[in-house]
């Protein structure tokens, strides 16, 4: 018997602190342009009162409701 996976429901979640490469470059001796160029990277989410349990639940939470199912 052949078993199948499927993906019914994904979940997300970012921290609200945004810290934008400018915002970096008030502490550290850097520029927007110079991590951009070679990072790529222009923000970072920051967890602050999150970690890594509650942001896995709250991912998880928002899985189940686009899966539409109950935990």
């Amino acid at each position: 018997m052949e078993r199948y996976a499927h993906i019914i429901g994904w979940g997300k979640y970012l921290p609200t602190k945004i810290m934008t490469n400018d915002d970096l470059a008030k502490s550290v001796d850097t520029s927007d342009g110079w991590i951009r160029g070679m990072t790529g990277i222009g923000q970072r989410y920051i967890a602050t009162k999150e970690t890594t349990a509650s942001m896995a639940l709250y991912a998880a939470q928002e899985a189940l409701e686009v899966a539409d199912i109950n935990p």
